[in-house]
């Protein structure tokens, strides 16, 4: 498949074909988080996986004690736009949520930004739960490095020991309740679009 018929990616070879990661994380915490720009749009992607319990909106890796969406905006808490994951190991793993994270979510290559949205709470980053956690992101990160499976260095952050901040309530499920929103429709359909070309055998299904 040609690369330029998957927007928004920097890959060398089709999502679905990036390798799963070499190390587990075992035992699972079951709570992710991860940020890869606008919240509105990762939350879209993961929220139709199966075995993903919930899917909140939120905010990480800032240097503020506290966060809300116009201050996380200028760039000057040091937060990240983010997502907290809550998930059902014996479904789904972590490693899982990661391959998802690098091969469809988002573009791992650039930093502090994604697409038009730019800035250092746009940034693409992992924020462990734990130590195992931790070492299964990093060495998943070396893993696609070391392959040469996106066409520019990877610029994921690990960033350990960060708190989340849930955002305010009218962020949740934007995508789901706003599909006609000019941004959902430009920028975050095709994300969540994307994860249902490459990744069928991952989606939830009815009943």
């Amino acid at each position: 498949m040609s690369l330029c018929t998957i927007p928004g990616l920097n890959l060398s070879v089709a999502p679905d074909r990036l390798p799963a990661p070499a190390l587990a994380a075992e035992p699972d915490a079951g709570v992710a988080v991860l940020a890869g720009g606008c919240f509105w749009c990762t939350e879209a992607v993961f929220a139709q996986l199966d075995g993903v319990r919930s899917v909140e909106p939120g905010y990480a890796g800032g240097h503020a004690l506290r966060a809300n969406y116009e201050a996380v905006c200028t760039g000057a808490t040091g937060h990240a736009e983010a997502i907290r994951i809550v998930y059902d190991p014996a479904r789904i793993a972590f490693g899982t949520l990661l391959r998802v994270f690098f091969a469809a979510a988002h573009d791992a290559t650039q930093r502090d930004r994604q697409g038009h949205d730019i800035g250092s709470q746009y940034r693409s980053a992992i924020f462990p739960q734990d130590a195992v956690q931790q070492a299964c992101a990093e060495s998943y990160i070396r893993q696609l490095s070391e392959a040469g499976v996106f066409l520019a260095p990877i610029a994921t952050t690990v960033e350990p020991g960060q708190v989340f901040h849930p955002a305010e309530p009218y962020h949740r499920d934007y995508a789901a309740r706003n599909p006609q929103q000019p941004y959902i429709r430009a920028v975050s359909a095709p994300k969540a679009a994307r994860l249902r070309q490459f990744f069928p055998e991952l989606l939830k299904t009815d009943g």
